[in-house]
């Protein structure tokens, strides 16, 4: 491993141990608002000061960090899955139906359904159901493409002599695909999971940029961010810049960690 990847392994650690374990020192839960102590900046009781309602801004940037990389992780989750099974589907008598799926998932405008999805839901919708939306909507709409990578991959391992003896030798396609396909696709697949999760955490923090990402009171690196809108709030409170740091630390660091092409360290 080189300096730089080991450098950023302990950045990515650092950070995501803080986030993690926050519950256990933190003493201030994240929606608590304490209106006598509100835009205060930062001091000994609240080490990165508090927001407008008076929220203490560390327990916040905790709770969006644990929150947004779970957020992320589901979904890239869900879009391998996905992407798996097309490619299984692929494999049979519905190669044509899943070919144009996958054609027409990868030219819709994602962002726009998610517009369109959010302005149906009332203006008090829950935390619960916006983030379950935020993840749903990501998962499926990210499993076009490992689901072509993943089409490709198998068929070309389908066609190799190896395959064609064993299926010659009697062995059914289920055993096929666990005990000689499988472990040739787990390392695709480990690798579209480390691209999509970087993407994901930057989809949503735009998502939150917008005002369409996790509703109050909960919060994520989105929402967070969506504070640097206003220059002038940067000039005069320079520390609410770190869901900024946080959210390139982490992102950074596994692109990083993935090294060249994807390749992982």
């Amino acid at each position: 491993m080189t300096r730089v990847r080991a450098v950023a392994l302990s950045l990515l650690a650092g950070v995501l141990t803080v986030a993690f374990a926050s519950p256990a020192f933190v003493p201030h839960p994240y929606d608590e608002q304490y209106r006598d102590h509100a835009g205060e900046p930062p001091s000994r009781k609240f080490l990165l000061g508090t927001d407008d309602l008076g929220r203490d801004r560390l327990s916040r940037l905790a709770f969006a960090t644990r929150l947004s990389v779970t957020l992320a992780c589901g979904a890239a989750a869900l879009s391998v899955l996905l992407g798996l099974a097309a490619a299984g589907l692929s494999l049979s008598v519905l190669t044509k139906p899943v070919a144009v799926a996958t054609t027409i998932s990868l030219s819709l405008p994602w962002m726009f359904v998610f517009i369109v999805l959010r302005g149906m839901l009332p203006l008090n919708t829950s935390a619960a159901v916006s983030i379950g939306l935020t993840f749903a909507v990501m998962g499926v709409a990210g499993w076009a493409l490992p689901g072509r990578v993943f089409a490709a991959s198998v068929s070309q391992y389908r066609a190799s002599e190896w395959v064609m003896h064993a299926r010659a030798c009697g062995m059914s396609e289920r055993r096929i695909w666990t005990a000689h396909l499988w472990p040739h696709i787990r390392s695709i697949a480990w690798a579209q999971f480390r691209a999509l999760v970087p993407a994901y955490i930057l989809a949503e923090a735009g998502l939150g940029l917008l005002g369409l990402g996790v509703a109050e009171p909960a919060t994520s690196l989105g929402n967070l961010i969506a504070e640097l809108q206003h220059i002038g709030s940067i000039q005069t409170s320079p520390w609410i810049l770190a869901p900024l740091v946080v959210l390139a630390i982490i992102t950074t660091s596994i692109e990083l960690l993935r090294g060249p092409a994807g390749v992982s360290a």
